[in-house]
């Protein structure tokens, strides 16, 4: 185990939630599935009690803890995107798979964790400040899925 994991809550399906992201997103994959070895308050012993998986590299932990806790935006994974391929790629794969959309290139997934599936020009813009990014904010602001072209129209003013 890593020294630092984050650890997300899942009412018992982290392991159908960590094949998804490592079907999904590039370095991503399932190392391994644990049992519960007794009854706990979310499910019977021999359950699946946590997964461990990464998403894109980040190191993760699936714990199946039952309905007691939900996910909220305040937790998030942020995807930088190359282009509109992978954009869109990404997004209607989570949406695709019984997630919904948001605002500003935020979606989550049927499972109720947030994504941010951002394109690479868009941070760039931000990153550069001034009227750059007060442009591409304001053409990001009316967005559901970002727009690259219009994100680069913006860049250009």
């Amino acid at each position: 185990m890593m020294k630092n994991t984050i650890c997300l809550w899942y009412n018992h399906d982290a392991a159908e939630a960590a094949r998804f992201y490592a079907q999904t997103f590039p370095d991503s994959t399932v190392w391994a599935v644990h049992r519960a070895p007794s009854d706990f308050p979310g499910g019977k012993a021999g359950d699946v009690l946590t997964v461990e998986f990464t998403v894109c590299g980040v190191p993760c932990v699936g714990l199946n803890g039952g309905n007691m806790f939900k996910h909220s935006e305040a937790f998030s994974f942020q995807i930088a995107t190359d282009d509109q391929a992978e954009t869109d790629r990404y997004w209607n794969a989570i949406v695709g798979n019984g997630g919904m959309e948001s605002a500003c290139g935020w979606c989550k997934d049927k499972w109720g964790l947030s994504w941010q599936i951002t394109p690479r020009v868009l941070t760039d813009a931000m990153a550069r400040g001034g009227d750059v990014a007060k442009r591409a904010f304001a053409a990001m602001i009316e967005m559901r899925k970002i727009d690259v072209a219009t994100i680069e129209a913006a860049v250009r003013g």
